[in-house]
């Protein structure tokens, strides 16, 4: 683990998927899809990916004369594309932003993120398309945060960072174990099956008890 990064070096969708990135199989129908997704990084943008910040959560009614305006103080711009709907025109919410200079993109990644820009938290991130090995867009299942369709947050990324793994030592917990009683932080949970022929309705009720358990000892 001494080359572990909160943040994906290479892009794996199940790994994603996963808070630590021990998962070991798909639990999102948007995880099998990203899988066995064929992408290939659009050919036809443009520009230097290591200069490139991606720019998004912007507000609708944000132009690019604005964006310009805001992000041209932590250095010389050299291209910038507001992404706009190819029938409609009206923006998607992100852009791209391409700096002359390497420390002009370093100040705006460390500056800029969480910046309020027309009412809005935007969010910086570098650019990772062209950058990341496997890369996966959120439209075919991928990304890095968001949620899904069964509501599952993706990881390894600015945003949601992996946790590390708690069990270092004889390995990372598994999400198999997680159902044996494993709590997500490594430990053993309260509500741990001590007998195997425990149906669902006497952990029901051993799980009430203990609630109540525990709100009479707050009122006390």
């Amino acid at each position: 683990m001494s080359d572990w990064c909160p943040l994906a070096k290479q892009y794996d969708p199940l790994i994603a998927g996963s808070i630590d990135g021990t998962d070991v199989e798909p639990h999102d129908r948007a995880i099998w899809r990203a899988m066995f997704a064929r992408y290939k990084p659009n050919r036809g943008v443009v520009g230097d990916p290591l200069l490139t910040l991606f720019v998004a959560r912007l507000n609708p009614q944000t132009t690019e004369d604005k964006l310009h305006s805001v992000f041209s103080k932590y250095g010389d711009i050299k291209r910038l594309r507001l992404v706009r709907d190819v029938v409609t025109g009206f923006s998607k919410r992100y852009a791209f932003i391409e700096y002359k200079e390497e420390r002009s993109v370093t100040r705006a990644h460390r500056d800029a993120n969480k910046l309020v820009v027309d009412q809005h938290e935007v969010f910086v991130d570098f650019e990772q398309e062209r950058t990341l090995q496997g890369w996966v867009p959120r439209r075919l299942g991928g990304g890095l945060g968001g949620k899904k369709e069964s509501g599952q947050l993706r990881f390894g990324g600015r945003d949601r960072p992996f946790r590390k793994p708690i069990n270092l030592g004889s390995g990372p917990v598994q999400q198999s174990d997680w159902g044996r009683g494993w709590d997500r932080h490594g430990g053993r949970g309260r509500y741990q099956q001590r007998d195997a022929g425990w149906d669902s309705r006497d952990r029901r009720d051993y799980r009430d008890r203990d609630r109540e358990d525990r709100r009479h000892g707050d009122r006390r």
